[in-house]
């Protein structure tokens, strides 16, 4: 599994140039999955990604969690974190979950963060979305499951 999180001070999410949903200072999420993938990796990686301590406290350290800072979460399935580049120069994307393996977990990963007291903005498995973003710092975090346990 891979999450990358953007630190944002806002993030919307639009379909057919209607916005879908927002959210203002939080994460947003892209989440991909892979074979292997499953419900215990899903809720540790959603458990570590809600107590990191990324946002500034007064001094300018990052000391501060979102629950901290009240931040929001906006969650974006994102099958082409797993792309392969290795061949060519069309990606690959063997290594992607597939489809409705993939839909399930991206749902227990989104409950398991409402569960630790977050409310999440989804974005529509599958579809055609247009996400715009004021990414914060940058800063910027790939988490993969497979460095984490």
């Amino acid at each position: 599994m891979k999450v990358l999180i953007q630190r944002v001070l806002n993030a919307n999410l639009k379909i057919d140039e209607k916005i879908i949903n927002e959210i203002s200072k939080g994460y947003l999420l892209l989440v991909s999955f892979t074979e292997g993938d499953n419900l215990e990796i899903v809720n540790k990686v959603a458990k570590k990604i809600c107590n990191l301590r990324i946002f500034e406290d007064e001094n300018g350290k990052t000391n501060l969690s979102l629950k901290d800072v009240s931040g929001e979460i906006m969650s974006i399935s994102q099958f082409t974190l797993y792309a392969d580049i290795k061949k060519g120069n069309r990606p690959s994307f063997i290594h992607s979950l597939k489809s409705n393996e993939a839909s399930i977990l991206y749902q227990k990963f989104n409950e398991h963060i409402k569960s630790l007291g977050f409310d999440v903005k989804e974005g529509i498995f599958g579809a055609d979305m247009k996400i715009n973003l004021t990414n914060d710092g940058p800063f910027t975090i790939m988490v993969d499951s497979k460095e984490l346990f």
